[in-house]
């Protein structure tokens, strides 16, 4: 109980600016609850719809992997099916990988959406907390500009430790959306090198089964 009367007493004290803080720091947790489990999610997904395609693709049975791939609502589902659809036609790698490329490029803004606004959030806390204190300091030197000489030093000490709550709270909000937001950019990146992974591997087995084809 006291840890909780010490933390509502230092909210209190804190002003104003508390509130749009807290707002801003449960927002930042919200989003990034549901970009990490979007991302874990995906993170299956993809795996699960590559290990489904890849023994069609080994087969060369590409129209059989190309309607596994396109049931499949992931990145990796879409990057295949629009290189799949290409290889169709296409004899070349470099038209197969381009098309692939336009896959990618549809998959990753589904990603990395929301992550951005994190660090957004973060900056706003950070601020939001600045300039809560430099109004508190405002307010303090006022309020002591017209008291007893006596009671200046006692009253500026009490005022100016109020007016720095809210820079603590800005930090305390900003700081771990500032570690969730680098995390989300990390697990982004590795969903992004894995379907990358994937598209030089497919494009591998493109080219060998095109070889094997034309040396028929």
């Amino acid at each position: 109980m006291e840890l909780i009367d010490t933390i509502i007493r230092f909210f209190q004290e804190g002003g104003l600016f508390m509130y749009p803080i807290l707002l801003i720091f449960a927002g930042g947790i919200a989003i990034a609850i549901e970009r990490w489990i979007y991302l874990t999610l995906a993170t299956g997904s993809n795996k699960r719809t590559w290990k489904q395609v890849l023994p069609h693709l080994n087969d060369g049975d590409f129209k059989t992997a190309m309607e596994t791939a396109n049931k499949s609502k992931t990145a990796i589902g879409t990057m295949l099916t629009y290189g799949l659809a290409r290889a169709r036609t296409a004899r070349r790698r470099d038209d197969v990988e381009v098309a692939m490329e336009e896959g990618l490029m549809e998959a990753i803004p589904r990603m990395e959406k929301r992550t951005h606004y994190l660090s957004t959030l973060a900056n706003i806390a950070t601020l939001l907390g600045l300039l809560g204190t430099i109004i508190g300091l405002i307010q303090a030197f006022t309020a002591v500009s017209n008291a007893d000489p006596a009671e200046k030093a006692d009253l500026l000490s009490a005022s100016i430790s109020v007016a720095m709550n809210t820079t603590a709270f800005g930090l305390m909000a900003a700081i771990p959306l500032l570690l969730v937001y680098a995390l989300l950019q990390s697990k982004t990146t590795a969903i992004v090198d894995s379907l990358e992974m994937a598209s030089v591997k497919f494009l591998n087995i493109f080219n060998e089964k095109a070889y094997s084809r034309s040396k028929a």
